[in-house]
């Protein structure tokens, strides 16, 4: 199996898509630093929303064999800039989260556009509410 890094800005569901990968209960709080749950490490929102902070990531990143970029769909923002996954040297995936809550099939794809733009080979669409796409993202990292 292989060891996975998210991440995103605050409030993009790193935390509930860690929870729903690994089986628990969804229950909100705010992740405040760095932390590993099995074989997955959860950055903090404000790693990636604060470009001195850039090399945080790329030092937890050393741990890690996958990037999973998470982009919420009812987001209009993104903080990646093009090519951002490139920064780590290490495939990446992307997420679009929070797809059960999608204004429309329009959010979605703008979320999927802002994920390729930063570089991401394969896009997934997943809802931790719904228990969405994450069977999806299970096979492809090696957890079933």
């Amino acid at each position: 199996m292989k060891k996975i890094m998210l991440v995103g800005r605050t409030g993009a569901g790193k935390t509930s898509f860690c929870q729903a990968l690994h089986g628990e209960k969804l229950h909100y709080h705010k992740t405040q630093a760095v932390q590993v749950v099995n074989s997955t490490i959860d950055t903090p929102g404000e790693y990636v929303e604060n470009r001195a902070l850039y090399r945080a990531l790329i030092v937890t990143a050393a741990d890690a064999d996958l990037m999973i970029l998470l982009q919420d769909c009812t987001d209009e923002q993104c903080m990646f800039a093009p090519g951002f996954a490139g920064m780590f040297g290490k495939p990446a995936i992307g997420l679009v989260t929070k797809t059960d809550l999608a204004k429309d099939r329009a959010a979605i794809h703008a979320a999927e556009e802002k994920l390729e733009l930063a570089g991401c080979g394969r896009i997934f669409h997943v809802s931790s509410k719904e228990n969405a796409g994450i069977a999806d993202v299970k096979t492809y990292i090696g957890m079933t």
